[in-house]
């Protein structure tokens, strides 16, 4: 308990001492982190920074395994990292949406910022498994531990994101799929996580701050690294389904019309967010 106590703790200071770090002075002028919202208003994208510090700094902070935090810290900086990028050098003339889109676009030899972001998490998101992921088993069982945990660290990353359309959602999705590892050994990533979603959600649900890719990304990572490094293996073979299955439907169906036609979800959806 203790250890997710500090881990809640560091994760919440640091997210919130990073933002207001960058409040007056963003790097690169305010208007490079500027974007426009579903309402058509300014938003900045300096929440999604501030949220990946936190979730490293907490990951590093609070003891543990070291090779396990070295993994867990490794995905979420990358993540955020390729999210930024992403964030910031999207030709957004020739904008391209999905998985689809930017492996299709990869195909035709474009290169856009979205495939360099899917490439370069699945790729850490894999090295970054086979240094957290423990053997138990054979070679061959422990090279498939080892490539399901990368795909559920990228694929959980890619997932939060298609989430973050709407002021909070990506910030409640975490902390409800995060929450249930409280009573396990990964604890600490659910402080980790909890603490960076509380102190973001001002600013979220305020629609003055948004995560971007860079901090759902980010958080996406670290909630996938909780599964990936805790959970049975039976467990982490659902997730994966699930995570694909959603991500896949996402390319055919809208979350946001789904959420909208559901009475329960609408309602936990627009909680605490200005009206419509």
């Amino acid at each position: 308990m203790l250890r997710t106590l500090l881990a809640a703790g560091v994760s919440a200071a640091v997210t919130t001492a990073a933002r207001r770090a960058t409040a007056s002075n963003p790097p690169g002028g305010a208007a490079r982190w500027t974007r426009t919202n579903h309402r058509g208003e300014p938003i900045s994208l300096l929440e999604g920074p501030a949220v990946a510090a936190g979730l490293v700094a907490a990951t590093l902070a609070t003891g543990g395994d070291a090779r396990t935090r070295g993994a867990v810290a490794l995905a979420t900086a990358s993540a955020g990292t390729f999210g930024l990028v992403d964030d910031l050098a999207e030709d957004t003339s020739t904008r391209t949406k999905g998985l689809r889109g930017h492996l299709g676009a990869l195909a035709e030899g474009r290169v856009t910022t979205g495939a360099m972001k899917v490439l370069g998490i699945s790729g850490v998101s894999l090295v970054a498994a086979a240094i957290g992921t423990r053997r138990t088993g054979g070679a061959f069982a422990h090279l498939v531990d080892v490539g399901v945990n990368g795909a559920l660290v990228a694929g959980t990353a890619n997932l939060l994101n298609l989430l973050d359309l709407r002021p909070g959602r990506a910030l409640k999705a975490a902390g409800a799929a995060s929450a249930p590892f409280l009573a396990t050994s990964a604890a600490p990533a659910t402080g980790a996580v909890l603490g960076a979603a509380a102190a973001a959600a001002p600013g979220d649900l305020g629609e003055r701050d948004m995560l971007g890719d860079c901090g759902a990304n980010a958080l996406g990572a670290a909630l996938g690294s909780q599964v990936a490094f805790a959970a049975p293996r039976a467990v982490r073979w659902l997730a994966l389904a699930g995570v694909v299955g959603l991500t896949l439907a996402s390319e055919k169906v809208s979350f946001s019309t789904v959420i909208d036609g559901n009475d329960v979800l609408r309602r936990v959806d627009s909680w605490g967010r200005r009206p419509a």
